[in-house]
């Protein structure tokens, strides 16, 4: 019997089954700018892939050039890109693996004077001020990411992470703190949810129901101004009934002043937040931030504050992660298991 059943327990999410509980969350390895690094993102995956990992979930992409984090990021707006990501998808299904792509537009954090966003009000951390969207610019952002998430389909992923934490552009919608409109985007929060909503209800019909819809949900937004948790609940409902596949876990903006992933932040600190939110919705739920150790990750699982465990930077350090928790081995600092260590004695996993 495995050490970690919980964790590593396959979860059936109807027109596909996971492996195990893990997801592998976006990071940024500053792979995603250029397509002539393709050829090393697709190794980097793969070999996470090949480790085991249930689900990953690649580094954002913006659906358009004024979503750009940076000018000419990771962006995903044309056959001819989505063409190229058919080389990595190919390589992960391969290993047996499964990958979503992150749609990320950063709106007011995004580093250049072209940025949009609800309201023209400048992020503390950002020295550009966004434009406020008119209402059809509005419809087409949401149109860029249905477009994206259409693209990521044709690119071979097997669905699509819509980021709507951190922060960043649909989050801006969400919280008073940087939505001033009077529109029906803005003042009440069932209009400023509106976004939200449509970009996975027009998404869901663009790619049918056999494709992965993952929401990235702010559920702590730990700045002054932003969503009640009662408005936090209400989203995910419906989200849930726009036709979201699961709703993962976000905590806090990037200007928020509360540390949410440094090493003095307790395992699982956050995994009560997702606990709370879980009853509210039918489908599953991910929880994410300091969860490193798979007896942590099955603890969280086991006491049932969530279906899934996300985490990113353990499978920086190991593409094994969830292999080794299979096998009950562990890697050792400096030298592989098995290996003979620098003073000639073996080392014990």
């Amino acid at each position: 019997m495995t050490a970690y059943p919980h964790l590593l327990e396959p979860l059936d999410l109807g027109h596909v089954v996971l492996p195990n509980r893990v997801i592998m969350g976006s990071m940024h390895t500053g792979l995603e700018d250029r397509l002539s690094d393709l050829p090393k993102l697709t190794a980097y995956f793969a070999e996470r892939a090949r480790g085991g990992v249930g689900l990953m979930v690649t580094g954002g992409y913006a659906p358009n050039w004024q979503g750009w984090l940076t000018p000419f990021g990771s962006k995903l707006a044309s056959n001819r890109q989505a063409r190229a990501h058919r080389r990595l998808t190919d390589a992960v299904h391969a290993e047996g693996g499964r990958i979503a792509l992150q749609i990320l537009h950063a709106g007011r954090y995004s580093y250049h004077p072209f940025s949009v966003s609800a309201s023209a009000l400048k992020a503390p951390i950002n020295p550009f001020k966004p434009r406020a969207l008119s209402d059809g610019g509005v419809l087409k952002q949401i149109t860029a990411y249905v477009d994206c998430a259409a693209l990521a389909r044709e690119a071979g992923y097997d669905g699509v992470e819509i980021m709507g934490s951190e922060g960043y552009f649909v989050n801006q919608f969400l919280s008073e703190r940087t939505n001033q409109r009077t529109d029906r985007w803005g003042g009440s929060p069932e209009n400023r949810r509106r976004i939200a909503v449509e970009i996975v209800r027009r998404t869901r019909e663009r790619v049918g129901k056999d494709f992965l819809i993952i929401y990235r949900l702010s559920m702590a937004d730990l700045v002054e101004g932003g969503q009640s948790w009662d408005d936090v609940v209400a989203l995910g409902k419906e989200i849930e009934a726009a036709g979201a596949s699961i709703i993962n876990t976000g905590i806090g903006w990037h200007e928020a002043r509360v540390p949410t992933i440094v090493t003095s932040v307790p395992r699982a600190a956050f995994t009560s937040v997702t606990a709370a939110f879980k009853p509210h919705v039918n489908i599953p739920v991910v929880t994410s931030n300091r969860i490193n150790l798979p007896q942590v990750a099955e603890e969280v699982l086991a006491r049932g504050d969530a279906d899934m465990v996300s985490m990113a930077r353990p499978f920086l350090a190991d593409p094994e992660w969830v292999l080794k928790a299979t096998t009950r081995r562990r890697a050792v600092a400096g030298s592989p298991c098995g290996r003979t260590g620098t003073r000639g004695t073996r080392r014990r996993c």
